[in-house]
């Protein structure tokens, strides 16, 4: 994970209030991928399992500013279960799940699906 003084500066512009979902989001990716690799990337932080390839090909997540809320971004999330159909998207595999206040997020189903997530390998999909 990037040194805390890193994040400060990155979320330097962003409303209290969404700096408490990333905060969280950042909490729940380092227990569950304790071996994460945490880069910032495209204008948003990025989680990926290092030496299985780079932030595509072994994403776990994306976490993304936006003015008025936190997008969490799953590079293969069409192969998530999202069994509680919270996914968005339309394109070929990304899906996200936007998320404007802390005490609406769903919390438990993020764990979930950051669980899920950080086990799935695209390259065991039959092409």
């Amino acid at each position: 994970m990037l040194p805390f003084h890193q994040i400060e500066i990155f979320l330097q512009r962003t409303p209290a209030h969404l700096q408490d979902i990333v905060l969280e989001l950042r909490n729940l990716i380092a227990s569950i991928a304790p071996d994460a690799v945490e880069a910032i990337r495209w204008g948003g932080l990025s989680y990926f399992h290092a030496g299985g390839g780079g932030i595509v090909s072994a994403g776990i997540c994306q976490i993304g500013l936006h003015e008025d809320h936190v997008r969490l971004d799953f590079v293969h999330g069409i192969f998530l279960s999202d069994l509680r159909h919270l996914l968005q998207g339309s394109q070929k595999v990304k899906r996200y799940i936007k998320l404007k206040s802390y005490e609406d997020a769903p919390w438990e189903y993020l764990k979930e699906l950051i669980e899920e997530s950080s086990r799935f390998d695209p390259r065991s999909l039959q092409v």
